[in-house]
């Protein structure tokens, strides 16, 4: 070959390479942005891989919540994950690590699809908070570790509210979740003299008795709750006040069967609510649900031992209550003091209407079914006539064992507002021990049997009441 076509050639190679050079670099460029454009993703950021062959696929429309919450690295930092131990919490079960979730808290709410992680393997003490919003959306709290409030009522700082530990305030798209545990320090607060004790020889006596609820929710919407482990609360495990679409899923809630005032999951004021796939064993209802609550459905959940799964109290000091629309399925209730229950003050007004529980297990529970329009905290409740109005009750295969102490079923409804739209079908509840079946209770309860119950629920009328009440008051 000669000189010239030498040259020539080098010519054009020195071309095809000046044209292939700003290609690979824009493919780079275009996909590092692409990647910190991205939203709802829970994993950290990388950095993009030398060549395009090795570029993991994404997805085109991630769901605004993440469906994997745990990252890759716990250790790493960049602009989606905020560890609290990089802002000084120091995890080691006696600091205190307040300020540092804070700061950890309002870094990330300015962020949208940021995770603030507690990392595994720590213990992280922290005092009363409220973790305000509004945040940017798809806001998670991962929880990996073990995350606890001071050991106790004489521990507890004196500038703190005793009344709620961590309160989420006016949050939206937010997800609290993790594989790690929420610890309520509760032993100590269950021990103050003012606690009522329901021990053969317990007691109680006058005095201050705050104790604060562990987890609340105030004023919030689109949340998801799941995954957790919470346990030994002082009082309330949760609770969800002037919230609407609300998923709790996958939790394990347990505190002794003794410990008092120590509900679950209690609601109030709130709209379509799901409760799925959890486990609560605790010293008062596993499910309590307030005044003010619609369109809630609960699947999957297995209680005891505990008070049971509870509509109420309502109406107490003459308020209003209503609730409606609420679905209770396929689910275990053992070695608890009631089953499934609706329990209203006298004196109230409003109703609770559209109710459904269906497909429910009892193991040796006391008062499995239950309507209590009588209930009342001491002896002293006086008799009123204006009640809530309960009515359009649905109890679809209830089965299991019942305690003896107490008939399986007893409707104890209002004196003058009768309850009403009973319905009763494959219901079979055999005592625990004993071959002694007792016949249920009823008081002014209207409804039917679609099918023979067992026991025979001969005590429930047919039909509606002759005189019905003024319904304007009970109207919601």
């Amino acid at each position: 070959m000669d000189l010239a076509h030498v040259c020539f050639f080098i010519w054009i190679l020195a071309i095809l390479t000046f044209y292939q050079h700003p290609i690979n670099v824009n493919a780079r460029y275009h996909y590092h942005k692409k990647q910190q454009k991205t939203k709802g993703s829970p994993f950290i950021d990388e950095a993009p891989a030398p060549a395009p062959a090795l570029v993991p696929s994404t997805s085109a429309d991630p769901p605004s919540i993440p469906s994997d919450p745990y990252p890759t690295d716990p250790g790493d930092t960049s602009d989606c994950i905020f560890d609290v131990t990089a802002y000084g919490a120091v995890g080691d079960g006696s600091s205190d690590d307040t300020a540092a979730f804070r700061e950890a808290w309002k870094a990330a709410c300015s962020v949208e699809s940021a995770t603030i992680l507690v990392p595994s393997d720590n213990i992280f003490t922290i005092t009363s908070t409220i973790f305000s919003g509004p945040c940017k959306p798809g806001l998670v709290l991962q929880v990996n570790g073990v995350l606890m409030p001071p050991k106790g009522p004489d521990c507890w700082p004196k500038a703190d509210s005793r009344k709620q530990w961590l309160v989420f305030y006016r949050l939206d798209d937010m997800k609290l979740t993790g594989n790690g545990t929420i610890e309520g320090n509760g032993h100590e607060w269950w021990e103050l003299p003012c606690k009522p004790h329901r021990g053969p020889k317990g007691s109680s006596l006058p005095g201050p008795c705050e104790s604060p609820a562990m987890i609340r929710f105030f004023m919030s919407s689109n949340i998801v709750v799941s995954g957790l482990r919470v346990q030994n609360s002082p009082q309330f495990h949760m609770k969800f006040d002037g919230c609407e679409g609300v998923l709790i899923e996958e939790l394990s809630i347990s505190t002794p069967k003794l410990s008092p005032n120590t509900d679950g999951i209690h609601i109030e004021n709130t709209k379509s609510v799901g409760i799925y796939n959890s486990m609560i064993s605790n010293g008062d209802d596993c499910i309590s649900i307030g005044p003010g609550c619609s369109n809630v459905d609960i699947n999957g959940v297995t209680c005891g031992p505990s008070h049971g799964i509870s509509i109420g109290s309502l109406g107490v000091h003459n308020s209003q209550a209503c609730v409606s629309n609420i679905t209770v399925r396929n689910a275990v209730i053992r070695e608890s003091d009631n089953g499934v229950r609706i329990k209203t003050w006298q004196g109230g007004t409003g109703s609770v209407s559209g109710i459904s529980f269906e497909n429910i297990q009892m193991e040796n529970v006391r008062n499995c079914i239950i309507v209590d329009q009588y209930y009342c905290l001491s002896k002293e409740c006086l008799n009123q006539t204006s009640a809530v109005y309960v009515t359009d009750i649905r109890y679809k295969n209830i089965k299991g064992t019942y305690d003896v102490r107490n008939p399986p079923i007893h409707f104890a409804c209002s004196d003058t507002v009768a309850c009403t739209n009973i319905t009763m079908a494959e219901v079979e509840l055999l005592p625990q021990e004993g071959e002694l079946v007792d016949d249920p209770f009823c008081w002014n309860a209207y409804g039917i049997e679609e099918t023979l119950s067992i026991p025979p629920i001969g005590c429930l009328q047919e039909g509606m009441p002759q005189a019905i009440t003024e319904t304007s008051q009970y109207s919601c």
